[in-house]
């Protein structure tokens, strides 16, 4: 669109200072005609671009020329970088684009300090696929079907209309109505299955998910767990316990106590370390899991 390239135009003489019209149409693969108009459309609109003709020359903006910027602080200028930065992991804008204008209007060159990859390790991204996928869906309002695996490991097919994406406690979620529950529904995106787009399309002002939460467990659910790791495991159990809950004892093991509904789930998350975990505390689980381990 014109007005994209009348846009991009002003931050590239901003950037580089001087550019010739031919350089300019070589960038937008238009011709030296179609950018010599563009140039009269700035001026018009009271945009103080000139040019120098001869050996040297180039079209340039007067150095006087800022667009309103006076009003964010330096800290202001960084918060924005660093949100589009953030923004780029989910392929909802074209980020690099709009990320390498606003440098250019605030004047910073180095905004390498932090880079932010929310994709599993060895993912081959499946992640950012099922990402884009969700991304179009939402803003087409567009339904979708997927299986889902449930926390009991319990494969259901949905059909959702997509709503929100939430990033929250190191996991991708999301929220949407789900037409084959009749309710809102959260979802975890590494346990949605085989996604597509349907050709069923959804009003989104029909649709407002509720704010997402921590589930509610039951007081009576809870159970104090005192468990004692393997150092071996050191990097898994700082990754699944806060570190208010581990204490390191002398031999290098870690203590772990910690308030755990008793479920399968903790079950299973107890049996999968396997030799590198002694449970001290419940005595009921301890024993039951002594039993498991001599039958």
């Amino acid at each position: 669109m014109k007005i994209d390239r009348l846009f991009e135009m002003i931050y590239l003489l901003m950037d580089k200072k001087k550019m010739t019209a031919v350089e300019l149409a070589e960038h937008f693969e238009v011709s030296k005609r179609t950018i010599l108009r563009d140039i009269d459309a700035l001026s018009m609109a009271g945009i103080p671009v000139y040019t120098i003709r001869g050996k040297g020359g180039g079209i340039s903006i007067m150095d006087s020329f800022v667009l309103n910027k006076a009003i964010l602080s330096e800290d202001d200028k960084n918060q924005i970088l660093f949100a589009l930065q953030s923004l780029s992991v989910a392929n909802t804008l074209d980020t690099k684009r709009i990320l390498s204008k606003l440098k250019v209007l605030f004047g910073k060159t180095d905004t390498n300090w932090i880079e932010i990859d929310f994709s599993r390790w060895g993912n081959s991204d499946s992640d950012k696929h099922k990402l884009a996928i969700l991304k179009n869906a939402i803003l087409g309002k567009q339904a979708i079907s997927f299986r889902y695996v449930s926390s009991y490991s319990e494969e259901s097919e949905r059909r959702v209309y997509p709503l929100k994406l939430v990033f929250k406690s190191k996991a991708w979620y999301l929220q949407g109505f789900c037409t084959t529950r009749q309710d809102y529904r959260t979802f975890r995106i590494n346990r949605i299955l085989n996604i597509t787009e349907t050709d069923e399309s959804f009003a989104e002002n029909n649709y407002t998910p509720p704010p997402i939460q921590t589930p509610q467990i039951p007081l009576d659910s809870l159970i104090t767990l005192t468990l004692i790791f393997s150092p071996q495991i050191a990097y898994r159990v700082y990754d699944e316990f806060d570190e208010s809950c581990i204490e390191k004892c002398d031999n290098g093991w870690l203590r772990v106590t910690a308030q755990i509904p008793e479920d399968n789930w903790l079950y299973g998350f107890l049996r999968s370390y396997r030799e590198d975990v002694c449970i001290i505390s419940p005595k009921h689980l301890k024993e039951k899991f002594e039993k498991e381990n001599k039958t």
